[in-house]
């Protein structure tokens, strides 16, 4: 979304005979890199990312959670998913050192030890996952070999946390999503938007994201406990014709 587009927030426009409200075609998935767009008159468009998200970008602080380290059944993950967007916005690649997890924040980093052997590899946590019911962590194919463990698909792990981001939900917390609304490189374009929707709703606000020497202003709403609620309160703002994004983190 380009800062312009601040331009076209409220109403109700007419298109093709229908108001938006009416004619839109809702699509929606969590996550950054698997995002829809809600976009007036159109049918579903699969949405770009309106900033870039390196996991390395947000503040980091050093967890004293390391002292508390999660034991559990570790698999591994690649073919099928190679290439893809994650929920960070990320795009997968199964030879880099990532992995899924949802007891660990976005952007977190983490040891994880085979205890059948005692390897171990550092990882950065870029995507959701496993969802399979007993599993603490998703490697990538790399992570795997390097720990010993894709002959076997799965292996008894130790995980300490060695940093997640600065203000990030605490470790064995659910995810949290927000409904996104814009992300601008001009503050006062992000005040402009926050200011135009807070006469319907009362949890808009502004967060920044520093991307090396840039920084983003992103629009959103929430935190929402589960996708269903984000993706309640969407549908109610996709009359505003905004290119809408759930995130969750």
């Amino acid at each position: 979304m380009v800062d312009a587009a601040v331009n076209a927030v409220v109403g109700f426009p007419k298109c093709g005979g229908g108001t938006i409200a009416r004619r839109i075609a809702i699509a929606i998935s969590v996550g950054v890199g698997s995002t829809a767009m809600f976009a007036a008159c159109s049918v579903f468009r699969g949405a770009q990312p309106t900033a870039p998200l390196p996991a390395s970008s947000a503040p980091v602080v050093e967890s004293s959670q390391s002292k508390n380290p999660v034991v559990g059944i570790a698999s591994w993950y690649g073919p099928g998913f190679d290439r893809r967007p994650t929920s960070s916005g990320k795009i997968y690649n199964q030879e880099e050192l990532t992995a899924a997890s949802n007891v660990f924040p976005l952007g977190s980093r983490v040891m994880v030890t085979n205890l059948s052997n005692g390897r171990a590899v550092e990882v950065a946590v870029t995507d959701h996952g496993p969802f399979k019911k007993g599993r603490k962590i998703d490697l990538s194919h790399n992570a795997a070999r390097v720990i010993g463990m894709v002959g076997d698909g799965t292996a008894p792990v130790r995980i300490d946390l060695i940093s997640k981001p600065a203000g990030s939900r605490e470790v064995g917390t659910p995810p949290r999503y927000f409904v996104q609304l814009g992300s601008f490189s001009q503050r006062q374009n992000a005040d402009r938007l926050r200011e135009s929707l807070a006469a319907s709703f009362t949890d808009v606000r502004v967060d920044r994201l520093d991307a090396g020497k840039l920084s983003y202003y992103r629009v959103r709403m929430g935190a929402f406990a589960t996708r269903e609620q984000a993706e309640t309160r969407a549908s109610d703002t996709a009359r505003f014709g905004l290119p809408i994004v759930i995130v969750s983190e």
